[in-house]
């Protein structure tokens, strides 16, 4: 039996004899129910929906997932933009891409000096979360600013640990996952030369998983996943089968992170109190169409169509969450921002993530969807997106969305086309005025 495999059934036996506990003392006492809630936010790099087994992939085995989604809520429309920054910044603020202007990566790869601004512009959700007692924690790419010119960039974000990929070391680029540069704290760790990037990084989130337990405190972990961004290289368990290097490999050894963090979850005794997130940033960085049970996805990363925004999103936990549920509402990634404010507790100030509707609602099975739209952005061009007609900024075109995975240019000699545009064309132009 593999180490994927291991870690699927160790977590399937742990977490099943959870379930009915935490289900229990969440019904049963009001004291429990009240609790902050730990919060463990996954976020995959490049990685579009299509490319899960419970979304309907067909070439990619991911049991950790498809079980995280059996026992959870797995939404089946949440958007974002098609690469990380404007994705992440997103993500990170509750804004949308007209606002925040970060539309193209920033260049942190080539050494550059520029950073976002978390001191006096932007409000980040880690902060509001850290100072209402949260342990608060990062991993992984953290592409917002050079380590190596702003050291102390990831605390002003408002996270009090974090062991991140620092991308510019030395006036030069690193690397992820062989030879791997991780910043933990203010420092490059030694020692981990021989060892595979992501694995430094599990280990790294189960250990400050433990250390908030034992400090008594709730944890608020944004582990960013550093794969299967390219390139695309062997996996440790690639070089134990002395296997080339595949990305749907990749993307099974990402599963098997998850699982292992399913499973420490249970083994440190804290499923009954943790919900946990999976999501990824942007669409999978492919070119070929990938084969589903819904037919062809075309498009991917760079690509502002359906291939490149429309990314997986699972949530997790026994008793908060419902299990085996589909959520078809729409989200948009500014949408964490308000959300986990609201599960932790905290209030959200009026000048933060201003964009961001809360989908706790959704989560807890308590509320309907409250978007009619949700939108995406990557350099000059963004768009509106309904769920069922797309509308863009830079061209004007609109696109037929209802038969996805497919999409053509809309007829708009029909009504249906001309009532969609006339609905979609005010929203629009309010995001122009941004």
């Amino acid at each position: 039996m593999c180490h994927a495999e291991r870690d699927f059934h160790r977590f399937i036996k742990i977490v099943g004899a959870v379930v009915c506990a935490a289900i229990f003392q969440i019904a049963g006492t009001t004291a429990t129910a009240a609790e902050r809630p730990n919060i463990l936010l996954i976020v995959a790099d490049d990685l579009g929906y299509e490319k899960l087994g419970c979304y309907g992939g067909l070439n990619t085995s991911t049991p950790n997932l498809d079980t995280m989604a059996s026992r959870g809520t797995r939404f089946t429309r949440a958007y974002t933009s098609p690469v990380c920054t404007p994705s992440r910044m997103s993500l990170y603020t509750g804004t949308y891409t007209p606002r925040h202007k970060f539309v193209r990566v920033l260049p942190v790869h080539n050494g550059t000096k520029k950073a976002v601004d978390f001191d006096k512009r932007f409000v980040c959700y880690a902060q509001l979360l850290r100072d209402a007692g949260y342990q608060t924690s990062v991993t992984g790419k953290w592409q917002l600013a050079a380590l190596e010119f702003h050291p102390e960039h990831c605390r002003s974000a408002g996270f009090d640990s974090w062991c991140v990929w620092q991308i510019w070391h030395d006036n030069q680029k690193t690397k992820r996952y062989w030879q791997p540069t991780l910043n933990r704290d203010g420092k490059i760790l030694d020692g981990i030369q021989e060892r595979f990037g992501p694995d430094v990084l599990t280990e790294y989130v189960i250990e400050r998983m433990r250390a908030a337990k034992d400090s008594g405190k709730p944890f608020c972990i944004h582990h960013n996943m550093m794969l299967p961004h390219v390139p695309i290289v062997r996996t440790p368990d690639d070089v134990q089968k002395n296997r080339a290097a595949d990305l749907d490999r990749m993307i099974g050894y990402l599963d098997a992170q998850v699982g292992k963090l399913l499973a420490a979850l249970a083994e440190l005794d804290l499923v009954d109190n943790t919900i946990v997130f999976f999501v990824g940033d942007n669409g999978t960085d492919v070119v070929s169409a990938r084969h589903t049970t819904a037919g062809q996805v075309t498009g991917g990363k760079h690509h502002l169509n359906d291939g490149g925004t429309h990314v997986p999103l699972i949530a997790f936990s026994p008793g908060r969450i419902p299990a085996g549920k589909k959520v078809d509402a729409l989200v948009d990634m500014a949408d964490f921002f308000p959300t986990l404010c609201e599960l932790a507790g905290v209030e959200c100030p009026h000048d933060a993530a201003p964009d961001g509707v809360s989908f706790v609602g959704l989560l807890t099975g308590q509320g309907a969807g409250k978007r009619s739209w949700v939108t995406a952005g990557i350099g000059a061009d963004f768009f509106v997106f309904d769920g069922q007609w797309r509308l863009h900024h830079k061209n004007g075109k609109l696109i037929d969305c209802r038969k996805l995975p497919k999409e053509t240019e809309a007829d708009m000699t029909t009504d249906k086309a001309k009532a969609a545009k006339a609905r979609l064309l005010p929203v629009l132009e309010d995001l122009r005025r941004l």
